[in-house]
């Protein structure tokens, strides 16, 4: 009998840590107004060793930064500063960073607290001590529109060609039928132990698989938390911290809340395949992620 996660691994064949802190849901463009929200807690931004990430005030800002000499690039301006955090900042780590807006009895302090979250970073933080501009809600509205037409288009890919290669037909023409087939392997309890998570998503279960050309890792997910979750991202990484390059992933719909879904990540082996355990790292568009230790090929 074929291994459950064998029909989806079809639809790609051709294409190619420590448990960490909790952290923050990542938002690609945060927009801060203080007049609104006023606090004296940090307000906390993923940031990403090896991404930059750049905050930009509505007047001239004096900022500190906790730790600045480990950090890789710090540039500043009078209303802006863009770094690439510290290459040995561990998921979950968390950095100040104190901006002193404006200047004399109407200087506002505000504090950032730059959380490390591998792969998910803000990419431009914008602060606004007193009401947005109308341009600026205009540029997210466009901004947001640009996203979900990328997203609708991404899927339409997706459908078609889901509808290209289906069943023993889509393994004949791929290779896989010939010489010793296709290999899988289900994660063991090491997986399912070591799996943590934000959003209460829960691994159910999870196979791999090896073909000629490519493995794959296909899991069932139960997303237990109060919105749908879709895979958008994902990583695999070696013991050693490397990241693996050229993930596909495999078409999936959004998971409903309290209901289960699968979701697949394969990997071509052109340049070979890859050894020894690995950790797997899935992402949606808000940053909700499930992270699964353990993971070895057959």
């Amino acid at each position: 009998m074929l291994p459950p996660f064998l029909p989806v691994l079809v639809l790609l064949q051709g294409a190619p840590g420590a448990k960490p802190p909790s952290t923050p849901a990542c938002e690609d463009h945060p927009r801060i107004e203080l007049s609104q929200a006023p606090t004296t807690m940090g307000r906390e931004i993923c940031v990403s060793p090896g991404s930059m990430t750049g905050f930009i005030f509505d007047l001239p800002a004096s900022v500190e930064l906790e730790d600045e000499v480990r950090f890789t690039q710090v540039l500043r301006s009078p209303k802006s500063i863009s770094l690439v955090p510290p290459r040995d900042m561990v998921p979950g780590e968390r950095l100040r960073l104190t901006a002193r807006l404006g200047a004399g009895e109407s200087q506002q302090l505000v504090t950032f607290i730059l959380v490390a979250n591998p792969g998910q970073a803000a990419r431009q933080v914008e602060v606004y001590r007193d009401r947005r501009t109308r341009e600026s809600y205009e540029q997210e509205i466009d901004q947001e529109r640009a996203k979900n037409q990328e997203l609708r288009d991404e899927n339409q890919r997706l459908r078609t060609r889901l509808l290209g290669s289906v069943g023993l037909r889509g393994l004949y023409l791929g290779g896989l039928l010939e010489g010793t087939g296709v290999k899988a392997r289900r994660l063991g309890k090491d997986a399912w132990g070591g799996q943590s998570s934000t959003g209460n998503l829960f691994m159910r279960e999870g196979e791999c698989y090896r073909s000629n050309n490519s493995v794959a890792v296909g899991i069932r997910l139960q997303n237990k938390g109060a919105e749908p979750w879709s895979l958008t991202e994902a990583q695999l990484r070696t013991s050693s911290g490397e990241e693996l390059e050229g993930l596909k992933l495999g078409p999936s719909e959004a998971i409903a809340p309290q209901e289960e879904g699968r979701v697949l990540v394969e990997l071509d082996t052109a340049l070979g395949a890859p050894r020894g355990e690995l950790t797997l790292h899935l992402w949606d568009a808000r940053g909700r992620y499930i992270q699964i230790p353990h993971v070895s090929f057959p």
